[in-house]
């Protein structure tokens, strides 16, 4: 990632791609299967749905526990937004309105395989950022820059990881 000098107020990005060679049915039941993620990131500690949901579906919430070394334990509340299967699944941290981190997979058939992106805006609502930002205002354009090439090692470890788990073979009787 290079240096772009982006404030918060700027919602940056990130996204990535990784081709996998699984068809997008199998690619789609494991990046809507919110409750697997933890097991792919260091900083996703818990996920469970919310109000009685037991899937994604547009307006199911559900509740991530994070950790993270430098700004400790959090949780947060994320809405549904989008879940259209096969093709994309997004979801809004804390307010939908005006969420926290806004993060969307979308999924295209690709050489018999799946093109499969992973994306995420920070901001506008305020988040852990917000307050870091708030204790050293002067370090804002590099403590955002730090936090997306964060996220951005995140989300290379987590596309390799679904890589590697849609395209291991069936077992036989499963």
């Amino acid at each position: 990632m290079e240096w772009t000098g982006a404030r918060y107020a700027d919602s940056p990005t990130v996204e990535s791609q990784s081709w996998i060679g699984a068809p997008p049915p199998r690619v789609w039941e494991l990046v809507s299967d919110v409750e697997l993620m933890p097991t792919l990131s260091s900083e996703l500690q818990s996920v469970r749905w919310l109000d009685g949901a037991t899937g994604p579906a547009p307006g199911a919430r559900f509740e991530g526990r994070n950790r993270h070394p430098a700004i400790g334990e959090w949780t947060t509340t994320s809405h549904v937004l989008t879940c259209a299967p096969h093709r994309e699944f997004s979801w809004a941290v804390k307010n939908p309105e005006a969420p926290a981190a806004l993060w969307r997979f979308t999924l295209e058939p690709h050489d018999g395989g799946t093109l499969l992106h992973q994306w995420v805006r920070l901001g506008p609502g305020p988040s852990g950022l917000t307050y870091a930002i708030a204790r050293a205002p002067e370090q804002e354009q590099q403590i955002v820059f730090v936090r997306l090439r964060e996220l951005e090692r995140s989300i290379g470890v987590t596309l390799d990881a679904l890589k590697e788990l849609a395209e291991r073979p069936e077992e036989a009787g499963a």
